[in-house]
């Protein structure tokens, strides 16, 4: 049913909030009861995994947070024995953090439990409608994910790069 009180742009970008969100609260739910993570310390385990030599302050960038809670969860994660943390010997604040094997492993079961829960959601849409679909959300990340903005990712493919 569309919102005919908003117009189209602000309904589509409401309604991008409101999926993101709902996705979001399901996933920390069913990750939780299932490999016992939340969503938000999977989201931190990924750019670990994508990028070995990142600091907690790229990663709250990156996640539009603050570096004490990303501090928090990262102490969480390396309690459960998921990260690794190294103080760099270059500057004592900056901490880098690497998945440990278990880490590894809890990545690969979140992606499969992520898999099996929303693909027949995803499978209902059809190739040509997923094709079409991955296009346009690539499109608004080109636009949106730039350097400087909050949440930017670019800045860190460039680094990894390098």
């Amino acid at each position: 049913m569309v919102d005919t009180s908003l117009g189209q742009t602000d309904y589509i970008g409401y309604l991008l909030q409101h999926l993101s969100a709902t996705l979001a609260k399901q996933s920390d739910q069913m990750l939780m009861e299932r490999l016992g993570i939340g969503f938000s310390q999977f989201k931190i385990m990924r750019i670990v995994q994508s990028y070995p030599t990142v600091t907690q302050r790229d990663i709250a960038e990156r996640l539009g947070q603050t570096e004490a809670s990303i501090s928090r969860q990262v102490k969480l994660l390396q309690e459960r024995g998921l990260l690794a943390v190294t103080i760099s010997p270059e500057n004592r604040r900056e901490h880098h953090s690497s998945l440990t094997p278990k880490g590894t492993r809890i990545i690969e079961e979140v992606f499969k439990t992520l898999h099996e829960t929303y693909a027949p959601m995803f499978d209902s849409l059809g190739d040509k409608r997923q094709k079409q679909l991955l296009e346009t959300l690539g499109l608004m990340h080109e636009h949106l994910c730039v350097e400087g903005k909050i949440g930017a990712c670019h800045k860190m493919y460039k680094q990894k790069e390098k």
